[in-house]
């Protein structure tokens, strides 16, 4: 059916390498050095890809300038090697032999003033990056940098393993990490239920109706939520985790509605003969956004909950899809010939940013903070997870492996 294309978006996946693109002029970053701890070095499989993932790390915040030099030293030496001097920091790290703690301490050259130190541990080894992650978001928190956290979330996304077969998996952002959380049958459209992450939805097609499934992480338990003929997908939820914006197609047609999570009850929110579908709020939610082919090819609209009137909002392109929105911003994938890329925009102005330049983009996420974008990169034969922190023009790309993606959230 016509708009299941708006949703059965799939690219293949094949390795775990990052590439980086630097952009911020780096006059106005933070030179460091890191220092690995010779005890522990080499304790763990997972111990030489610490130093790789913690220059990520400290790249991708974008206010450092990090030497990629892998270096030793004993970690409780307090003098700082002379060749590295003219640095404004120095990371030394020690890396527990289990696999599953990291001790972090940071020196201000200048003086040899120790900045910060703590102890990072995760409960599996498989959970690494973590250690990486969590760290140096405290580490640019205590040296007054923007916030980062959004390094420590993880990532929920499906992926076809096989016909009518699909899985879920968890990852963190480098997907370093990447493990299956739900096998079995067609299970697609993962969602985050709330800011912690502390549950997720997603819908199975493997009954005779598409049903929404809410599945909480510490437990495992599956609750059903609701059942639909037709499409059935969450493709929001509100920042208190009440309302949950769906797209259901029980007459034929897609169209959104809000389900109240609390009492079970819905509305619809759109009546369009066609397809209206991905619905995302905006601003203080009690708007969405939304893609819709009123005019014939897919675009993205605005409207008011509770009002008929719809206004379109993406002031470029004229086939766009896969919308996402923060703030007052929205961010949406244009096709332009044999490419498809991302544009920032305002439902406030005419305002237009484009983000991507070449090869197939789609999916564009905001990070909770609005500030990192996330999405999926196809370009010549290399499939990518990409990241675009639009404060400091940092961006990353990092290869998937095996399976074609169908959603994506973080």
């Amino acid at each position: 059916m016509r708009y299941l294309l708006f949703f059965f978006l799939t690219i293949k996946l094949f390795s775990f390498d990052a590439v980086l693109d630097i952009e911020k002029d780096v006059s106005s970053k933070a030179t460091l050095s890191l220092i690995e701890d010779t005890a522990t070095a080499g304790s763990t499989v997972n111990h030489s890809k610490m130093f790789k993932i913690l220059v990520n790390d400290l790249q991708m915040s974008g206010h450092f300038m990090v030497d990629k030099q892998l270096r030793r030293g004993d970690f409780n030496d307090p003098m700082v090697p002379i060749d590295l001097h003219d640095r404004e920091y120095v990371l030394r790290y020690r890396y527990g032999t289990t696999g599953t703690t990291l001790n972090l301490k940071l020196i201000r050259v200048a003086d040899g003033l120790m900045v910060y130190q703590n102890n990072y541990s995760v409960n599996d080894m498989s959970r690494y990056p973590f250690l990486s992650h969590n760290g140096i978001v405290e580490i640019n928190k205590v040296l007054g940098y923007d916030d980062i956290s959004w390094m420590k979330r993880n990532i929920l996304f499906s992926k076809y393993v096989g016909s009518s077969r699909s899985e879920i998996w968890i990852a963190d952002y480098t997907l370093n990490f990447a493990s299956v959380i739900l096998r079995g049958g067609l299970n697609l459209f993962p969602k985050w239920a709330n800011p912690n992450q502390s549950a997720f939805y997603y819908t199975s097609y493997n009954n005779l109706i598409p049903t929404l499934y809410k599945v909480d992480m510490s437990s495992g338990s599956r609750k059903k939520i609701i059942a639909s003929q037709g499409m059935l997908v969450a493709s929001d939820v509100s920042a208190d985790g009440t309302r949950v914006l769906l797209t259901m197609a029980p007459n034929g047609q897609p169209d959104i509605y809000e389900l109240n999570v609390l009492n079970g009850s819905k509305k619809r929110l759109t009546t369009f003969s066609g397809i209206d579908v991905n619905g995302k709020y905006i601003g203080d939610e009690s708007q969405i956004v939304f893609v819709s082919n009123r005019i014939g090819r897919a675009n993205i609209y605005l409207k008011s909950i509770g009002s008929r009137s719809v206004s379109l909002v993406a002031h470029y392109g004229n086939n766009n899809s896969s919308c996402d929105a923060f703030g007052q911003n929205i961010l949406y994938s244009v096709k332009e010939g044999g490419s498809t890329n991302i544009y920032l925009g305002s439902i406030n102005s005419s305002y237009v940013r484009p983000l991507t330049s070449n090869g197939r983009n789609v999916l564009p996420r905001f990070s909770t903070n609005g500030k990192v974008i996330l999405y999926i990169k196809q370009n010549g034969g290399r499939n990518s997870i990409g990241y675009m922190n639009l404060a400091t023009k940092q961006s990353a790309l990092f290869s998937m492996q095996s399976g074609k993606i169908q959603s994506i959230d973080w």
